[in-house]
């Protein structure tokens, strides 16, 4: 707060000067006429306390005083603008970290129903705009806003008849103003939704460059980025089209007022010497500059905001729900699962009906069946990503909507089938989030574990290799067993692994079973998984279709059935054996 009250202070400095040059021509014009008149003859104080000043000629005194007023006007611009704009870009970090720090807090299902692309565009381009209505906006407010009451009041001080005739224009530019205003915010909304498809779409042929090019989407992608960039210029140029035609007309009304106001001079000029005339019509003059500066920061002042309003429909978003007050340190890691019904928020078919069943400490439970039926879906559930409202899941006999979010995410290990790394080293990648500060031994043996130690060593800066944006330096393999490495080293109770082999080869597959044969024992186990080869020593396997358990049990007794599980491993094996053809 105090440094916009020295901001204001300087704008304040800065509009005084601008009466003051006024006065200073109404003296140059006196001084042509006169040059040896004293400024300061007519002033008590000056006679009195200082007879230098009061036999200061206008020879002497205007050239002096208009340099000492540049000096006054640069203090109040300096005053002005560094303090100003040190406020709106604190302002503008907080805003940027509140936003960021509000998305790392939100929802799976609001990441579900947003697009990265326009949750980027308003971090970087809306809240560029509440930049410029933070600075460039309040500058022009108050700097041009204090220079017209300050113009105003010399002008009354002057003459208040021919003033109060100026002052008769007033209304015609507010209404012209408010009409403006209203074109601007909605131009401006219409520009952000805008600049977020440019965002999304680039962001999208980036990130899948890959399938852009093997599959020639290179035209396509070309032509949808071209629409929505001319989508976004053609919106970008109506608001410009709009300011363009309003700021002319606002200044033809002011320079009219203008005209009526000389002639009113010529006409009723009384008693009033030339110094007087020429100081009225310049300070007058100089009114429609700051007028016209007010009324063009009104986009500036829509765009902001607009692009607030984004913002903070955002920041107003409810966070994830934790409302559980259980904190374990580390649990057995029973789970079970009892009467489960999910259905995903929004929509009223259930994902899964009527779960049940009950994993024991250490023991491994494989999740199998087709594409949609829902074992995903239950895996989610565990850590909370989505909340269940029918049934329970039961960690160590505690529903897990009793815990509290870290202390349930803190129990659980989870490797997905879309794994995720980040443009850091090996080592930081394995180490992350509450990981991160673990000693480089510990992080070498989970990628031992993990069978990636060997190819760590290989690459050129072994575990300090930088992997490139989501690992694009490293096979899918590689990338796959460095999340499995990350997973390990958590050494969570509860392990997760949501198709976490799919993207191995054989060889590597096989390595990573045994590592996780090891890594297994005394943990829990969830497997959701596509080969059921990887699977056949699960302690229990469970059948899903269409959200429901159909089977459950061994695998030999599975197959001895003769249902759902034999005919997926019998429709899997003449898969393979014509792989292998």
């Amino acid at each position: 707060m105090g440094l916009f009250l020295i901001s204001i202070l300087g704008f304040l400095i800065f509009a005084s000067t601008q009466p003051m040059l006024g006065y200073m021509l109404k003296y140059f014009v006196d001084g042509l006429s006169n040059p040896e008149a004293s400024l300061f003859a007519n002033v008590p104080w000056a006679v009195a306390h200082a007879p230098w000043l009061a036999e200061l000629k206008l020879l002497q005194a205007v050239p002096l005083l208009i340099v000492l007023i540049a000096v006054w006007q640069g203090l109040g611009s300096f005053l002005g603008n560094y303090f100003l704009a040190k406020v709106s870009l604190g302002l503008v970090q907080d805003l940027r970290i509140a936003l960021f720090n509000n998305l790392m807090t939100l929802p799976n299902r609001y990441f579900d129903t947003h697009n990265s692309g326009h949750l980027i565009s308003r971090i970087t381009y809306n809240v560029t705009m509440v930049t410029g209505a933070a600075t460039d906006a309040i500058k022009v407010v108050v700097r041009e806003g204090m220079t017209v009451i300050f113009l105003f009041a010399s002008l009354l001080w002057m003459n208040w008849k021919l003033t109060m005739v100026m002052l008769a224009i007033l209304p015609v530019i507010a209404l012209m103003v408010g009409s403006a205003s209203k074109k601007f915010r909605k131009q401006s909304k219409k520009i952000q939704v805008a600049m977020g498809d440019v965002t999304h779409v680039a962001s999208e042929a980036i990130q899948g460059y890959r399938v852009v090019r093997s599959f020639g989407g290179e035209p396509y992608e070309q032509a949808r980025f071209l629409a929505s960039s001319k989508d976004n210029t053609a919106k970008q140029l109506r608001m410009v089209r709009t300011g363009a035609v309003y700021t002319p007309s606002l200044q033809l009304v002011i320079y009219s007022a203008m005209a009526v106001l000389m002639f009113l001079v010529l006409l009723l000029r009384g008693d009033a010497s030339a110094g007087d005339l020429v100081a009225y019509i310049t300070l007058a003059g100089l009114l429609p500059k700051p007028i016209r500066q007010l009324s063009e920061v009104s986009s500036t002042i829509q765009k902001g905001v607009a692009g607030a309003e984004s913002i903070f429909e955002q920041l107003d978003e409810a966070p994830e729900v934790d409302h559980g007050t259980v904190d374990k340190d580390r649990v057995s890691g029973r789970l079970e699962v009892q009467n489960l019904t999910f259905a995903y928020p929004g929509t009223d078919k259930p994902v899964l009906k009527d779960i049940n069943f009950t994993v024991e400490p250490g023991q491994m439970v494989a999740l199998v069946g087709r594409s949609g039926s829902g074992k995903s879906t239950l895996a989610s559930l565990i850590p909370r990503f989505y909340h269940h409202t029918e049934g329970k899941i039961l960690l160590d006999g505690v529903d897990v909507e009793e815990f509290t979010l870290r202390s349930l995410r803190r129990q659980i290990a989870l490797v997905s089938q879309q794994v995720n790394l980040f443009n850091d080293t090996v080592a930081n990648n394995i180490a992350y989030g509450d990981l991160a500060g673990a000693p480089q031994a510990e992080i070498e043996r989970a990628g031992k574990a993990a069978y990636a130690h060997e190819f760590i060593e290989r690459m050129p800066n072994g575990y300090q290799t930088l992997v490139g944006e989501n690992g694009v330096l490293l096979s899918g393999g590689q990338r796959q067993r460095l999340a499995i490495a990350r997973a390990l080293l958590k050494d969570a109770p509860l392990l997760i692994l949501d198709e976490a082999t799919s993207a191995l080869d054989t060889e590597s597959e096989r390595h990573i079973q045994k590592a996780l044969e090891t890594v297994m024992q005394g943990r829990t186990t969830l497997v959701i998984a596509h080969r059921l080869s990887t699977i056949e020593k699960a302690d229990q396997i469970i059948v899903m279709e269409d959200g429901c358990i159909v089977e459950q049990g061994p695998h030999a007794e599975l197959l001895a059935k003769g249902g759902a599980y034999a005919r997926l491993h019998a429709t899997q094996l003449e898969e393979e054996q014509q792989g292998h053809l």
